[in-house]
């Protein structure tokens, strides 16, 4: 807030004022988060973004965090003033206390949302030193003047900014942990995920374009869940005729201008349809993101598996121009990314792992419209590359 201030004796009262309106708030609220660090000190926080609809901005304010860590695997450390992270993704973080000759207080800890299209509220803790000379001291003599510093977070819409970040997020790609992105590839699939409409059911209440109902789809097909089977149950046990189809399309069937106006028909279909991939298969998956009712961002997770963030970008994706830029030298490995608002992104994976497996979007309204999908990957022919049969007391469905 008195960053930028032209004026010093206004910069001070804005200062006050804010410092007011913090105290209240913090004392107002008793369960407000307290992170205590000593002074020099570098401390290792394990961040998870466990909201359901919103991607945040986190940052602690007059310091700086290093990125170590994204969803469990190691990337080449890059320090960042404010962390991007996807519901359900993990990071790890370096924190660094400020020394004791550098002590100005505790400054507040923020996240906030991303994106606008839901809440757009702004959380806070509380970074608190612990200063061994203020032991036996008076707490309100020894803070009474010492200045809050606030984190300048991002615009909810800053899509440059979230871009610039996930391009810093590298793999170690180092002998002891390489980055074993597949260099050629056996399956290519171009997938739009986005939001788009189903018609309103009869004497239903919808509010949608068209008085139609939300739905959301990867390629088209809004993802229905079987009722009375289970995917991976069907698959084990060969009986998937009525449970789920093996025609999920490759490619966009319709080919249009994902980002450009909407187009006059923005129905889905539903359906319960699987992706088979052979055993080994190496896999190029881009995803892209349509804007029907306005340019929003993606976060998509993939169950079993690891996967190589090798490109992105805004835009409609060129193959062309767009896939001789992949990075396959240190992508970064991770389970969940975010498909940028009005862009795409382009990963790569080993179908190593036996079984069906779900892709969605972390977003929990769009996962409940229909924003998944489902991979099968077939038996390998090594006893160990088999789907394991279920244990004698797996519930039924």
């Amino acid at each position: 807030m008195i960053k930028g201030a032209n004026d010093k004796r206004d910069a001070s009262m804005q200062h006050e004022e804010h410092r007011n309106s913090e105290e209240h708030r913090c004392n107002a609220c008793a369960d407000t988060f307290e992170l205590k660090v000593k002074p020099g000190k570098t401390y290792m926080l394990r961040v998870i973004n466990a909201a359901l609809n919103d991607e945040l901005f986190f940052s602690i304010a007059n310091h700086t965090l290093t990125v170590v860590d994204v969803d469990a695997v190691y990337v080449k450390p890059f320090t960042v003033d404010t962390l991007v992270i996807a519901p359900g993704q993990t990071s790890n973080v370096l924190l660094t206390a400020k020394p004791r000759a550098l002590l100005h207080g505790g400054p507040p800890v923020q996240a906030q949302p991303v994106r606008g299209f839901f809440d757009n509220t702004t959380v806070a803790g509380v970074l608190a030193y612990e200063d061994p000379c203020s032991v036996g001291s008076s707490s309100s003599s020894s803070t009474k003047n010492l200045p809050v510093f606030v984190p300048y977070l991002p615009q909810i819409n800053a899509t440059s900014f979230v871009a610039n970040y996930t391009a810093k997020l590298r793999s170690l790609a180092s002998t002891q942990y390489p980055a074993a992105v597949p260099r050629q590839v056996d399956r290519r699939f171009f997938f739009t995920v986005g939001v788009g409409t189903h018609p309103c059911a009869v004497k239903g209440s919808c509010q949608a374009a068209n008085g139609s109902r939300m739905a959301a789809s990867v390629n088209n097909v809004s993802f229905v869940l079987p009722t009375s089977t289970a995917l991976l149950q069907a698959h084990y046990s060969g009986m998937s005729n009525g449970v789920y189809s093996t025609d999920f399309p490759a490619y966009q069937v319709t080919p249009f201008n994902y980002t450009g106006a909407r187009p006059n028909n923005t129905n889905v279909m539903n359906g319960t349809k699987v992706a088979v991939l052979p055993f080994g298969a190496a896999v190029e998956l881009v995803m892209q993101s349509t804007s029907f009712f306005g340019a929003e961002s993606h976060p998509m997770h993939l169950h079993g598996f690891k996967f190589h963030v090798v490109g992105q970008g805004i835009g409609n994706f060129d193959p062309a121009e767009d896939a001789a830029k992949f990075n396959l030298v240190d992508p970064v490995e991770c389970n969940t990314v975010g498909v940028p608002a009005g862009g795409w992104v382009a990963v790569r994976f080993r179908a190593d792992n036996p079984g069906v497996w779900f892709m969605h979007c972390h977003l929990e309204v769009h996962m409940s419209w229909g924003l998944q999908m489902a991979w099968l990957v077939l038996d390998g022919s090594q006893p160990d590359q088999k789907l394991p049969p279920p244990s004698s007391d797996l519930p039924q469905c």
